[in-house]
């Protein structure tokens, strides 16, 4: 074997080497647009979990919240201070936020990164999904909740050497600043165009883990970012306030059209998962329970309207008493996990629309010849199948039927039926309006 067959070699055995280092080095990337809840806390913890098991140079959350559930975000944020490998939240794209709940996050990781035009901050805690409105809550209560979150923000901010007092403004006075701000007051540590630049401008940048010291080598590491799986994007999808809203409103539909028309059987089915699956959310988002008191009594009435016609009187009530607990349910949550009332007058407007016209149709329909059963036959023209001398025949809706008359019929003579007696139907004769049936 010659010269240049070994030097070939020796090459590619390099190459190959380099290959599998740049590889071994690698960056796991999380996304989360949206409310902090339950199901971004597990895909954040999922993710990071496989960040660490792949001894992954960092973990990168890039991040756009107006906030979320408190204890979604401690758990988070202690997830991010025990973290094996650095972390680094990126606020992100332009005009993203980490507002409520995201400020805690933020300051809680190893790195915070924000695009230009984005901001961080107002993190009081009655914005942080505690459920009730202020003018509800106790003042002693409201002082300790202000209180503990002061507590954990500077907390975080020490561990991380972050500016406490900017910390402790953002919870007492909701105080919010931007990017170039944060990153004079020392809350935030790096302004970056894109993730790109953000990987490049902390190549070489030291962080402290529990175990130690540790400098970021991010260079040429590969980039590999992890979406919500399917059962994840499905549960954060329905635990966005609106949608869980409108799957009630979808389930009370379904549910209301069955019990209107039993044996539809469809209606029944789709009512049924859509309020399951709103009730999945309810337990987890902050909700007044008098809303849902008033929702569950609109409810009541307007099935009410189905065995009771009360001529639009209880629809009335229970959509007034459904409008009055919509805008109740969530009213002293954060604005984030508020319902919309663009959502909330479109869908009762529907669903009024849609008892109003049940509600119609049943009116006309008690105003109309009864066209079926013994009554059915009142008034109907036939002909007589034989002669009548008290008792006889008649040919009524092409079917024999015993017929007894008053005063003698012959037979052919068209006839009315003027009542019925069991299976026995009293004629008389027609004056000749009609036709008869044969």
């Amino acid at each position: 074997m010659n010269r240049k067959v070994y030097k070939n070699i020796v090459i590619a055995l390099v190459l190959l080497f380099l290959n599998g280092y740049a590889f071994s080095c690698r960056i796991y990337i999380a996304n989360v647009k949206g409310a902090i809840n339950p199901v971004s806390k597990q895909y954040i913890d999922r993710t990071l979990k496989t960040a660490e098991q792949n001894e992954a140079e960092c973990f990168i959350l890039e991040l756009d919240t107006p906030g979320g559930l408190m204890s979604s975000m401690q758990d988070i944020t202690q997830r991010f201070l025990n973290a094996k490998v650095p972390v680094v939240v990126y606020v992100s794209p332009y005009g993203a936020r980490a507002a409520s709940a995201g400020a805690f996050i933020g300051l809680s990781a190893h790195i915070l990164a924000m695009a230009p035009g984005t901001r961080l901050g107002a993190a009081h805690p009655v914005t942080l999904g505690i459920g009730t409105s202020e003018n509800q809550q106790d003042t002693t209560m409201i002082r300790k909740v202000t209180n503990d979150a002061v507590a954990q923000i500077r907390s975080i901010c020490d561990i991380r050497g972050r500016n406490q007092d900017l910390a402790e403004e953002m919870v007492r006075d909701s105080r919010s600043v931007e990017a170039k701000e944060a990153v004079e007051l020392d809350a935030a540590d790096i302004i970056a165009d894109n993730l790109d630049t953000l990987i490049k401008l902390i190549d070489g940048w030291k962080v402290q883990l529990k175990s130690g010291a540790y400098m970021l080598e991010t260079k040429d590491c590969e980039k590999i970012t992890i979406n919500m799986n399917a059962s994840e994007m499905i549960l954060y999808t329905i635990l966005e306030p609106n949608i869980a809203y409108i799957l009630m409103i979808i389930g009370i539909m379904g549910l209301l059209m069955e019990l209107s028309h039993p044996g539809a059987i469809f209606p029944g089915v789709i009512g049924g998962i859509s309020l399951l699956m709103a009730f999945y959310a309810f337990q987890i988002l902050p909700i007044n329970y008098a809303g849902v008191l008033l929702i569950l009594f609109g409810v009541i009435l307007l099935i009410l309207e189905i065995m009771i016609t009360s001529y639009g009187i209880l629809t009335i009530g229970g959509i007034a008493s459904m409008l009055i607990g919509s805008f109740m349910l969530m009213s002293g949550a954060a604005p984030s996990l508020r319902i919309s009332a663009s959502v909330i007058l479109p869908a009762l407007l529907f669903l009024a629309a849609f008892f109003i016209f049940v509600i119609t149709k049943a009116i006309l329909a008690q105003g109309k010849k009864v066209t079926t059963g013994e009554k059915g036959l009142i008034g109907e023209l036939g002909v007589a199948s034989s002669n009548i001398d008290n008792e006889g025949f008649v040919l009524v809706h092409g079917e024999i039927w015993k017929a007894r008359a008053s005063m003698p019929i012959s037979k052919g003579t068209r006839v009315r039926v003027v009542g019925v007696d069991g299976m026995v139907v009293i004629v008389e004769p027609s004056l000749g309006d009609g036709k008869e049936e044969n």
